[in-house]
């Protein structure tokens, strides 16, 4: 039997951009997590030693800034790979992803908010990671885009930004938004509205009355979609056998407990 020893870090920098559903996810399956508030004054972690994966969230700020606590998590980063700890990165962090695995980012050639139908690729991975359907609708809040690093795999697609996701093994980074809630995206509008109205002339953004339109619906789609994908994600960790059982005794949980695992699988075999 398979057993989570270590919580997953999520690393968050603004405090309107929680880990959300991604959360509710979690404590759903009594999965043990970190969150490390960078926004509050938390230091990020720089070793991925003491945990079973690494979650980045979304930023203000670039991936190209030289903050310290961007310079932590690259390092962070770092030792992940050199682990094998599975990584998910949802736009800035699929961006700080891309970096540590030595793509560039840079800015994109237009800015994309709101609601946006991205394609998914024919690679067998991608189907793994996003599911049988061709077409997505998922949220959209970004300035900048990342390369595919080399021996990554172009997992989704987009008219106003070519590269919308991309895997790596079992690390997996999106320049999109899974994690929102309706009341985390109506928190967006109401702190943006300068972007919104500054850029409305573009048709890569959209007008808030546009992303508010059936939200609750919209919202509810794009978490049959997370489920899926962060249950993916969730199986590399999985399929990780603890190597020394006294060590998973030892660890206290901030979140879940043991049974996760096991409430996963059983999950699987309903599906």
């Amino acid at each position: 039997m398979y057993t989570l020893a270590k919580p997953i870090a999520i690393c968050r920098h603004e405090a309107t951009q929680g880990p959300a559903y991604l959360q509710t996810f979690l404590d759903q399956h009594d999965i043990p997590y970190r969150i490390f508030a960078i926004d509050a004054g938390d230091t990020p972690p720089n070793r991925a030693a003491e945990f079973s994966g690494i979650v980045i969230l979304g930023s203000n700020a670039s991936a190209n800034d030289g903050f310290s606590w961007i310079r932590r998590e690259d390092a962070l980063l770092q030792d992940a790979l050199q682990r094998n700890r599975p990584i998910l990165g949802h736009c800035f962090g699929g961006q700080m992803l891309a970096r540590a695995l030595g793509a560039k980012v840079r800015r994109n050639s237009v800015p994309h908010i709101g609601w946006g139908k991205v394609l998914v690729t024919t690679f067998p991975e991608a189907q793994y990671w996003m599911g049988a359907k061709r077409e997505l609708n998922i949220f959209h809040w970004h300035f900048d885009t990342f390369e595919i690093p080399r021996g990554a795999k172009r997992m989704l697609f987009g008219h106003y930004c070519m590269n919308k996701g991309f895997a790596h093994g079992p690390h997996l980074a999106l320049q999109s938004h899974l994690e929102v809630t309706a009341a985390s995206i109506r928190q967006w509008c109401a702190e943006d509205q300068a972007s919104l109205l500054k850029y409305q002339h573009l048709p890569s953004v959209q007008s808030e009355n546009e992303i508010m339109h059936n939200l609750d619906r919209k919202v509810a789609t794009l978490h049959q979609l997370a489920n899926h994908t962060y249950r993916q994600w969730l199986r590399n960790i999985l399929i990780r056998p603890e190597l020394d059982a006294s060590t998973s005794m030892a660890i206290q949980r901030p979140k879940g407990g043991l049974g996760w695992g096991y409430t996963l699988m059983q999950h699987e075999m309903r599906n």
